[in-house]
């Protein structure tokens, strides 16, 4: 049996207001909470339990997944009262396992959308007897990630976390945030403290000459730290980009949920999700976007890759263009927003009070 550990645990603090009352992996994206994407590919991959490794408001989880058996899967929830980062979560979560000592456990990052085909990596870590196997990817500017350069066998050779000076830039290939270990491996992370895997266990694996082996995938990947990310993802999920068997619909260029109402005149485009019973009115347009349960879009507003908060008002010719309105809040007539401006939860915006400024 294959079981998995998922990370999940994070505050999601660039990602406010969207996380202040909902962990990063529950705010939804093409209609569920981004987590059910997760629980869906890894179901569709032969995985049968998976074991959330939870902190920031944990309590919010399980009352939605429960026990997993809707979905498909044994969950079981396993709680850090303190952050312990990467490796000292999955020590943590490893109390729950039941694997043997050789076979092979599928950990992944809450906080990453990709099209990895997890079958393939998990028989590539199989071929390679490797001790962990990591997912990677490459990326035009690496800088902000680890990186993981490897040998032509696909063997791991080091490990640069973020590097800050332009001759650390060995590699243009990432630490895509999934990896494989042998259980007896992390059965080594020490426990009770916090762990890096990044800094602390992979580059000991490494001087301890363990095997580390290296899958460089070219399939879609997608970092969801920032708002515009998340938003793009549950675009591309919509629009079909990338796969996942938990979107409600079939791919197009928006999804409407039970409950919502469209009036005739509105235009949804570009992978647009209109949540349930939330209104877009006649002659609103709104693309690459997500409209929230029960926000309203008046007449004429432009909404473009943007997030709208549950039970948000975006008032008539609004413009809205790559911003966060958080939950509740009012944001008056003939108001433009752009350029990554964020709505703190609750506040009401004034007719005609704001031209291209972030809040």
């Amino acid at each position: 049996m294959t079981e998995a550990v998922l990370l999940v645990g994070g505050k999601g603090t660039r990602l406010r207001p969207l996380t202040i009352n909902t962990p990063k992996p529950m705010v939804p994206a093409a209609g569920v909470p981004f987590l059910a994407h997760q629980l869906a590919r890894a179901r569709a991959a032969g995985v049968k339990h998976v074991v959330l490794a939870t902190s920031y408001l944990a309590e919010v989880f399980e009352p939605y997944f429960g026990d997993g058996s809707a979905h498909g899967l044994r969950l079981t929830y396993v709680h850090e009262e303190e952050p312990l980062g990467t490796g000292g979560a999955i020590r943590q979560a490893s109390i729950a396992l039941t694997s043997g000592p050789t076979e092979p456990v599928l950990v992944f990052n809450g906080d990453i959308l990709t099209g990895l085909d997890i079958g393939d990596l998990l028989l590539r870590h199989e071929r390679a007897q490797a001790d962990v196997t990591l997912h990677l990817t490459r990326v035009a500017d690496p800088r902000a990630f680890g990186l993981v350069p490897t040998g032509p066998d696909g063997r791991v050779l080091a490990f640069t976390e973020k590097p800050r000076r332009p001759e650390e830039i060995v590699t243009d290939q990432i630490n895509a945030g999934a990896y494989v270990f042998r259980r007896e491996v992390i059965d080594t992370i020490p426990q009770g403290r916090p762990v890096s895997v990044e800094r602390e266990t992979f580059p000991g694996l490494l001087a301890a000459r363990a095997v580390l082996h290296g899958v460089v995938d070219a399939s879609y990947w997608l970092d969801l730290g920032r708002p515009a990310a998340f938003v793009q993802a549950s675009a591309d999920l919509v629009r079909g980009v990338v796969h996942s068997p938990a979107v409600p619909g079939d791919p197009g260029e928006f999804l409407v949920l039970p409950g919502a109402r469209v009036a005739d005149g509105a235009r949804l485009l570009g992978g647009t999700v209109v949540g349930a019973g939330a209104y877009v009115a006649a002659g609103a347009v709104v693309e690459g976007s997500v409209v929230l349960d029960g926000a309203r879009i008046e007449e004429g507003a432009r909404v473009r890759a943007s997030m709208v908060g549950t039970g948000a008002r975006v008032g008539p010719r609004t413009l809205l263009d790559d911003v966060v309105i958080g939950d509740r809040s009012d944001i008056g007539a003939d108001n433009e927003l752009r350029e990554g401006a964020r709505v703190w939860c609750g506040t009401a915006i004034p007719d005609a009070a704001i031209r291209f400024s972030a809040v």
